[in-house]
């Protein structure tokens, strides 16, 4: 096959076939009807069924934090975004962490993804994402408590957009493994990398971290290993992070930011960059030290969950 050949194969699959490429979970044939639930771990739950400015109806998990004392209250509600091959029924492992650390959690799952209808898009799960905020903004007693956002790889760009969208109502961010944008991805990839600008999926984290709020707490977590997600974009997402509230962005280079260098702390910020040398994509939260540094970023920005009864 000559090389024009290849060049307009490559045209046709990234222009048609791009929504699936990204969103590879809600096109599965066959996928699994039968989503895990938060009794698994012996979570209490609620069913929450959101509806979308668009209409559309999404079945969520919300898992309120009770406490053995009736005086014990949450800390905050963590958002949990998962990546793109996943359904919210596989992020629970994670939420059954940060409830033992009293926090309440919601698993947001996307139109298309477990049992909801639609087809996601980018424009869809901004849509999705801010449902699930205004969900919680609507409850009594949520909207009382600080929301984090937390998510990774393709979760970690709606959690940006998350906190973008709702620079007021955000209180911290936590990203794990994601990616400056779905055209740079592209530019990675032999003979796409020629078309990466038809991209109509943008996912522009890149621009939108820059111009989050410079008090927002931001935790990144970046596996060294990542073949999916190469790190270097979590490096820039940190070098574009630490632009915030400068009249001028810039950017600047991840040059600075070695290879060997798997910590990273502005002085008197909240802000932590925390590299696993051994991380892959799908199990840098598997990685020593990983939950740790969650729960020190979260005790650092919230206080210590031993407080709080």
């Amino acid at each position: 096959m000559s090389k024009i050949s290849k060049l307009l194969r490559s045209f046709w699959l990234l222009f048609n076939w791009q929504r699936v490429l990204v969103y590879p979970y809600a096109f599965l044939v066959g996928k699994p009807r039968r989503i895990h639930n938060p009794s698994k771990f012996g979570l209490p739950y609620e069913d929450v069924i959101l509806t979308t400015k668009d209409k559309l109806k999404l079945h969520c998990y919300l898992i309120r934090y009770t406490g053995d004392l009736q005086s014990e209250r949450a800390r905050g509600t963590v958002i949990l975004f998962h990546g793109n091959g996943i359904s919210h029924g596989d992020v629970l492992g994670h939420a059954n962490l940060l409830y033992r650390r009293k926090f309440n959690v919601f698993t947001l799952e996307y139109r298309g993804y477990g049992l909801n209808d639609g087809t996601p898009s980018e424009k869809g799960l901004c849509l999705d994402s801010q449902a699930a905020v205004d969900y919680i903004l609507a409850d009594p007693e949520l909207s009382k408590l600080p929301i984090i956002a937390f998510g990774q790889s393709l979760g970690g760009a709606v959690a940006i957009h998350t906190a973008y969208a709702n620079k007021d109502k955000i209180s911290a961010l936590i990203i794990e493994n994601t990616f400056t944008s779905i055209p740079d991805i592209v530019k990675g990839w032999p003979i796409l990398r020629h078309i990466a600008f038809l991209c109509t999926q943008g996912w522009w984290s890149i621009d939108k971290i820059a111009r989050l709020p410079p008090k927002l707490p931001i935790l990144m977590l970046s596996g060294a290993r990542d073949r999916v997600i190469p790190a270097r974009h979590m490096k820039e997402l940190w070098v574009a992070s630490e632009t915030r509230g400068k009249l001028k962005l810039k950017y600047g280079s991840v040059e600075s930011l070695s290879d060997d260098e798997d910590e990273l702390k502005k002085k008197e910020s909240k802000n932590l960059f925390k590299g696993f040398p051994w991380g892959g994509h799908d199990d840098t939260c598997r990685q020593p030290q990983y939950w740790q540094s969650v729960f020190d970023f979260l005790d650092d920005v919230f206080g210590s969950h031993r407080r709080f009864k």
